[in-house]
């Protein structure tokens, strides 16, 4: 038996690159896939069950399996008839119901050899269940290899990964944070979750320094990560982490800083109405694994009376990395997105036309020379314009593509306000006067559904220092419930509040309520089919703070500086740019040092989760992290420290969030890594959730 997932190719670098080589090195019976290899490859089926699938699917297309010699990939508890000449590849959890199938396969000889492979570590137990079953169906010979894969963690993004889809609910942010939970129940939530980033590290091949808040689940995971990692090191026999998967991929020159966060920490972020691509789909689309189905519209003609309504047909758009389209925009506000789509177009159709074009000139008549001239010259044009038809059709697949999800988001944005609940959010979260009652949008029955109210209370309720009082809050309950809403997750942050040590929500969570101009208004006034008036508020608006020597001021649109100029700046993604702002301050401050870059001149307000991060991976001391506990599982004796011993800044860190993430902390982690050259970060969670799944959690914490 051999560990098989950490043997990963020298060139890969991300966790994607990573796990993909993983999974075709397992699909290649466990030999090193070559990529160029002319050979026809060993026709073989593929057995997994939904745990392999969810690894599986966001990695791998069907096309790619086919490449890699799949001819059949089925579930392992479906019913399957023998295919005895062909070789089949498992990939399947080390559980006893699969082992109890995998040992009927081979009783009844379904296929010509089996190659057994366990998304995680087997135990000796079940392994001795599989040998025996062997011997008794006399099919010793044809298990060929058993492998354990260290692979049981879904990647969905170069950066970004998840611990589980399957049983999710296992190590979800309720099941972590139930009163009533016992110590052994908590005891597997976070052995599950331990097991999962013992995977992780091992795919990636490095060993982590960690770092954690006390007191805290994401200590107890710590703890055991730590003891677990230790305790494979100690074993040089047969040790995960040495050989040649030390030392490949953008982890090879230091160590990464695993930094564990609670969710507690932060329960605002997840309930916010956000502006950006991914994460507007994934908050009100059904969106997951990268995979978006969408419900098309029956059209607008009536059904006779009486007649049956017809069914709305499901469509599935997969979101990937070779869409070129969705990975420059997912992280874009809204309306730059809507607006590129319609430049696509355009461009799209201006090639399409040339192509009509040429060939109209092609088929013109009459011996002339004008005519033998005009097509001597457009022939290497038609040629040329042939060639990239493939192309072409493909540019027209992402279009409509990406206008029928971006149509799909704008019907929710328009149908519930959203573009109303995330500027007055905004303020609530970044401390700003509120030029509209709270209760006014509450009792709106125009503005949002019940859960979206909901949402926006929660945030008031987390965020605000001072609580209201009870003749306010039930005034507010009355609101709600007039509006619909069911209670009870606001029973739960009432007692979380009560109960943390967090009276309040960490200062800033995020921007000011300046006006977009400049280059977002201009966005914003084109005749984009998808831009109104109604979505311009998700344009997104970031604090722009002046942050070099001498630059003490933060400038704030209406805010008055120093000599009692007003200050409203706009900084353009242009070198020039920087250079024209930083001057005008210049001149009016009087500081000799003029900045000369980006990440000089803007610096953007971090979520809770970044700043942690930041805190950490550049060595700050600050109150928030100065007691977070550091383990080194490479030092022999383990020691309670919160003391680094490492004082250089890290260039490469995982932040991983227990109890649950979301796609709007990993677009800011995203954000505030472009500002450092050299670094790399990653963003985990336990779950990934949306704001109606993190709802519905927090109801069920509530109920009495």
């Amino acid at each position: 038996m051999a560990a098989a997932a950490a043997a990963t190719a020298a060139a890969a670098a991300s966790i994607r690159e990573r796990q993909t080589v993983a999974l075709k090195r397992m699909l290649n019976f466990n030999v090193p896939h070559i990529k160029n290899s002319t050979g026809e490859p060993v026709w073989k089926v593929l057995i997994y069950d939904r745990f392999g699938q969810d690894i599986i699917s966001p990695l791998l297309s069907v096309k790619e399996l086919r490449d890699m010699g799949i001819t059949l990939h089925l579930l392992l508890h479906s019913d399957r008839d023998p295919i005895p000449d062909v070789p089949a590849v498992y990939f399947v959890m080390p559980t006893e119901e699969n082992i109890d199938r995998m040992c009927q396969d081979l009783r009844n000889q379904l296929y010509e050899s089996y190659y057994l492979n366990f998304i995680s570590a087997i135990s000796r137990s079940k392994l001795e269940d599989i040998a025996n079953a062997a011997l008794a169906a006399s099919a010793v010979t044809q298990v060929a290899k058993v492998f354990d894969q260290y692979l049981n963690f879904i990647t969905l993004e170069d950066d970004m990964f998840v611990l589980c889809n399957q049983n999710k609910e296992l190590v979800s942010y309720r099941a972590i944070n139930r009163p009533d939970i016992t110590d052994t129940e908590m005891e597997t939530v976070m052995d599950t979750i331990v097991d999962s980033l013992f995977c992780f590290f091992v795919t990636l091949g490095a060993v982590p320094i960690i770092r954690c808040s006390r007191g805290t689940a994401a200590e107890m995971v710590a703890v055991k990560l730590d003891k677990k990692l230790r305790e494979n090191l100690r074993d040089a026999r047969n040790s995960l982490f040495t050989g040649d998967t030390l030392g490949a991929g953008q982890f090879s020159f230091q160590r990464p800083l695993l930094v564990l966060v609670d969710r507690n920490i932060d329960l605002a972020t997840p309930l916010h109405h956000t502006w950006t691509y991914q994460a507007l789909v994934h908050d009100v689309l059904d969106f997951h694994l990268n995979r978006v189905n969408l419900e098309e519209s029956s059209g607008v003609e009536n059904s006779p009376a009486g007649a049956r309504p017809k069914r709305k047909n499901k469509k599935s758009y997969d979101l990937t990395p070779v869409d070129k389209f969705w990975q420059k925009h997912k992280g874009s506000p809204f309306p730059e997105v809507a607006e590129s789509v319609q430049q696509e177009l355009e461009s799209y159709r201006a090639q399409e036309d040339e192509v009509k074009r040429l060939k109209s000139i092609m088929g013109l008549e009459g011996e002339d020379e004008g005519a033998i001239s005009m097509l001597s010259d457009n022939t290497a044009k038609l040629t040329s314009a042939v060639s990239s038809l493939p192309e072409l059709l493909e540019k027209k697949r992402l279009i409509d593509l990406h206008t029928n999800v971006a149509t799909a988001v704008l019907e929710h944005i328009k149908a519930r306000k959203l573009d109303v609940y995330f500027e007055y959010e905004e303020k609530i979260m970044s401390k700003t006067t509120l030029d509209k009652s709270l209760l006014d949008i509450i009792s709106d029955p125009d503005a949002g559904t019940p859960e979206d109210k909901m949402r926006l209370f929660l945030i008031y309720y987390i965020s605000t220092q001072q609580a209201p009082s009870e003749a306010d809050l039930e005034q507010y309950k009355k609101a709600l419930t007039d509006a619909g809403c069911n209670l009870n997750p606001l029973q739960y942050i009432k007692q979380w509040k009560a109960f943390t040590k967090m009276a309040s929500a960490p200062a800033s969570y995020g921007s000011t309520t300046t006006k977009p101009m400049g280059l977002l208004s201009r966005v914003m006034n084109t005749g984009s089919q998808f831009v109104m008036e109604g979505v311009k508020n998700l344009v997104l608006k970031q604090q722009v703070r002046l942050s070099c020597p001498g630059w003490s001021a933060v400038m704030l649109a209406g805010t008055t500086g120093t000599h009692r100029h007003t200050w409203l700046i706009f900084v353009y993604f242009v070198e020039m740019g920087f250079h024209y702002v930083a001057q005008a301050g210049l001149e009016l401050l009087g500081s000799s040092d003029l900045p000369t870059s980006a990440s000089q001149v803007l610096g953007l307000q971090n979520l809770p989760v970044t700043r942690i991060l930041d805190n950490l991976m550049e060595m700050k001391s600050n109150p928030e992290t100065d007691d977070y506990r550091y383990f080194d599982p490479k030092m022999l004796r383990g020691n309670d420290s919160s003391v680094p011993r490492n004082k250089n800044p890290f260039q490469e860190a995982i932040v991983f969030v227990v109890g649950g993430g979301n796609y709007i902390e990993y677009q800011n982690l995203v954000d505030y890594i472009k500002g450092k050259q050299g670094k790399h970060i990653l963003y985990g969670c336990s779950e990934l959730f949306n704001a109606t799944q993190f709802i519905k959690q927090l109801s069920q914490l509530g109920q009495k």
